[in-house]
């Protein structure tokens, strides 16, 4: 599986060109709570939370993953950059380049003790555990079409 070069999530899987609606390339962030991720060794490492926007950019900055513990109970939330996935449309789940040690082992946190996501310096350690290039670092500016406006 090939890391992603984009500032986005990647898409793979039968479902990419054949999707009708939005999807998948535009989608409500509701239709990816509970996606499983699925780590480089095939492993279900846990399920997608929440997606966490970056305001003033505009972006998806991360989605934070729940694994482990059970029914809610004694889980731990990972934070993983939102280019560090990629979307399978085939398998309907998300997959991960790196191990699923590598996931147990990931620094997280728990409901309770958010990191303070926007500090550059944690998103860059973060980014860095992942093998991300940080969102923040290429930023290419969106153009509206004009020929709408009128």
């Amino acid at each position: 599986m090939p890391t992603s070069a984009s500032h986005g999530a990647r898409i793979v899987g039968k479902g990419q060109l054949s999707a009708a609606g939005p999807g998948p390339n535009v989608m409500a962030a509701s239709t990816l709570d509970s996606d499983r991720v699925i780590s480089s060794d095939g492993q279900e490492v846990g399920k997608i939370k929440e997606i966490m926007l970056d305001v003033q950019s505009g972006r998806v900055a991360y989605a934070v993953l729940s694994t482990g513990g059970f029914l809610g109970i004694g889980d731990k939330l990972l934070a993983i950059p939102w280019n560090a996935l990629v979307l399978d449309t085939s398998r309907k789940c998300f997959l991960l380049n790196v191990s699923s040690e590598r996931v147990k082992d990931a620094p997280g946190f728990d409901k309770d003790s958010w990191p303070t996501m926007a500090d550059a310096r944690w998103g860059s350690t973060l980014h860095a555990y992942y093998g991300a290039e940080p969102y923040w670092a290429a930023v290419e500016p969106v153009t509206p079409a004009r020929d709408d406006l009128h």
